[in-house]
């Protein structure tokens, strides 16, 4: 007798099926037995090199916004930060200079959420290289 509840070996070609799994072509955008489709090209979990460089560009932060092609939270992540400035300023001279710890809160989750935002400014197709 065989075991049926051992999970069948996938090969490289294929791939299952996310809701039935029947055993479908790697590179399929349907399943013949349920309704399920493929949604679009895949996407992978890795960043970007305009990700890195917007994060670098936070330095300044609403920098990397600008980069991205987000303008308007550019100007209010640079708007803020002087208001966040004035605040951590003040909460330093009451802790001894710790206040200012919440600067540096305020500006790693400005360049992380610039490295998280898709880019609005998307590179041409067709690369023309360089003119001379």
């Amino acid at each position: 007798m065989e075991y049926t509840d051992a999970p069948s070996t996938q090969t490289a070609d294929t791939m299952l099926c996310p809701n039935c799994g029947l055993r479908l072509p790697k590179d399929a955008q349907a399943c013949d037995r349920c309704d399920w489709k493929r949604e679009g090209p895949v996407q992978t979990a890795e960043g970007t090199a305009s990700d890195a460089m917007a994060a670098l560009l936070s330095i300044v932060p609403g920098l990397g916004h600008v980069y991205k092609g987000y303008r308007g939270i550019g100007l209010l992540f640079a708007i803020g930060t002087l208001i966040v400035l004035g605040f951590s300023g003040l909460a330093a001279i009451a802790s001894a200079g710790f206040g200012l710890g919440l600067a540096v809160f305020y500006w790693v989750g400005v360049a992380m959420h610039a490295y998280a935002i898709k880019d609005r400014v998307v590179p041409s197709e067709k690369d023309e290289g360089e003119q001379y």
